[in-house]
């Protein structure tokens, strides 16, 4: 474990940073002492609460349209064991460990501020398997995303009861085996602590998380791509001139003009061209308007980032419980419906759907002799023969059609549960977990855009793109050989694909994209 990243997570300063981390790799996570304070007094209110013999939803009475029937005190453990094992009714394949991770720690970050009523055990029980790599077998679907994430959240719920399955080292094996093997004591649930488990947004807010990471990473890609696949097609660089940009006014669309200049600047390429009369007049949209149509994407990455950070951060169960005047009171609400989450998973899934779109017009572009200045059909010697990129590009816009379906927004669906009582919900969970689907599709098509725009630049003999460019172009050329007549292209799909996924072609620029987001 001394190889593991240690982290203390303190209440409310969940970063990007952080939470990246987490989603990253494995990690140990502690809570400061002053957490523990707070999540102490907090389950001492929720023990007052009882005291007093009065109705409280959740922690004496039953759940939705059973609120009113009140639990006796001998029945309040039973209460908590039975919601959670008639709850964890989830379905589909098992969510990844590195959503799973973000989910607990989400969850810890939020009773952690103690207005929960859960003792420290509950908390304690949830580090646990964070610490020890424990991973809650959690199927993928079964959530409205209100009243909370329930069917998934109690699934991560039984872990830390001993029941139900979890992954170690990636084998699926039962909770009660991996608590032993590890030395994890299961729990029992007291009143109000199931609840407090499974109310929440955690899972749509680990799923919105992902896609957000992903979004930026294929943003930054798509824009070293497209400044490859500008010099590839002897684009101009006119259209990037500052004072365009800074007429307009919006913060994504100046950062993304101004890295398209860094990116292209010192190109021999386009220094060959730059004085030459030239019959296009303007470039096609998708070289021009980059900074246009992807500045707009960045803006709303930054917009769906805002509101992911503060869920993150947020308490999202109910109810909650604080101190008035005469003492503790439970306090119903509505933090667990993920209406915000919802909206930034479908506002990510647009920006995700326009990088792939635009980068499929660059590939069409590329291929097409009638467009490219000068490059040959296809991208191929002796075309006839050789289809060349001829059929990668189906592919990028099969699959920059199939985004177009996908991105339909989640957050417009709504159907009724729990007899009308839970009678909007936002669908958050699916609109979140689709992103994944959308990124897989959307690194594929800047991957083909990728191979188009290094084939383009090595037509370009005797002249050399520019160094930031170059460098992105040999990080191709390790991986995948110039095409010089036809052959099995799937593997270099693949393997440019990977190349956008793992952020490889962006660490040599860092400072290029330094203020591209507004929150850290």
């Amino acid at each position: 474990m001394s190889n593991i990243k240690q982290l203390t997570l303190h209440p409310r300063q969940l970063s990007f940073e952080m939470l990246r981390d987490i989603y990253d790799q494995p990690v140990v996570l502690s809570l400061p002492e002053s957490a523990y304070a707070d999540i102490d007094a907090s389950h001492n209110n929720v023990k007052t609460i009882i005291e007093r013999d009065k109705s409280a939803y959740g922690i004496n009475t039953g759940f939705g349209l059973l609120a009113k029937t009140r639990i006796s005190d001998d029945q309040l453990e039973l209460l908590q064991r039975n919601l959670i094992i008639s709850h964890s009714v989830g379905t589909g394949d098992a969510l990844p460990a590195d959503v799973v991770r973000l989910i607990m720690v989400m969850k810890v970050a939020s009773l952690a501020q103690g207005v929960s009523g859960v003792r420290r055990l509950v908390v304690d029980s949830l580090l646990g398997l964070i610490n020890n790599q424990i991973t809650p077998y959690i199927p993928a679907k079964g959530s409205v995303g209100a009243s909370g994430d329930l069917a998934p959240l109690s699934h991560m719920t039984l872990a830390i009861m001993g029941e139900g399955q979890v992954f170690v080292k990636d084998k699926l094996v039962s909770a009660a085996d991996a608590l032993a093997q590890h030395g994890l004591e299961p729990i029992t649930l007291a009143a109000k602590e199931g609840l407090a488990l499974i109310n929440g947004t955690q899972v749509s807010t680990a799923l919105a998380l992902r896609g957000y990471f992903h979004a930026r990473d294929l943003l930054e890609s798509a824009t070293i791509v497209g400044s490859l696949s500008i010099d590839a097609a002897k684009g101009s660089d006119a259209p990037f001139d500052a004072r365009i940009h800074e007429v307009r006014g919006h913060h994504g669309q100046i950062q993304i003009a101004q890295a398209h200049r860094s990116l292209i600047e010192g190109s021999a390429i386009r220094a060959s061209h730059a004085g030459e009369q030239d019959d296009r007049v303007q470039d096609p949209y998708c070289l021009r308007c980059q900074p246009q149509v992807m500045g707009a994407c960045l803006d709303i990455i930054n917009q769906a980032g805002q509101t992911l950070l503060i869920e993150a951060n947020a308490v999202t169960d109910n109810p909650l419980i604080f101190n008035n005047e005469d003492g503790p009171v439970a306090i119903s609400g509505g933090n667990f419906h993920a209406e915000p989450v919802a909206f930034a998973a479908d506002i990510l899934a647009l920006a995700i759907a326009e990088i792939g779109s635009m980068s499929e017009r660059r590939v069409a572009l590329l291929i097409d002799a009638t467009l490219s200045a000068g490059l040959p059909p296809f991208l191929v010697d002796n075309a006839g023969v050789n289809s060349g990129f001829m059929i990668a590009h189906v592919t990028a816009a099969a699959l920059a059609s199939e985004n177009k379906s996908i991105a339909h927004p989640g957050s417009v669906d709504s159907i009724p549960t729990s007899a009308n009582q839970e009678d909007h919900v936002s669908m958050a969970t699916y609109a979140a977990r689709r992103l994944y689907e959308m990124v897989q599709n959307t690194s594929t098509i800047v991957g083909i855009e990728l191979l188009a725009a290094g084939q383009g630049i090595d037509f370009r003999q005797g002249l050399d793109t520019s160094k930031p460019l170059q460098t992105a172009h040999n990080s191709l050329r390790d991986k995948v050989s110039f095409y010089d007549k036809d052959r099995y292209l799937a593997p270099d799909i693949e393997a440019a694909k990977q190349l956008v996924l793992s952020g490889e072609l962006t660490r040599h620029w860092q400072d290029l994209r330094a203020d591209w987001y507004l929150s850290k």
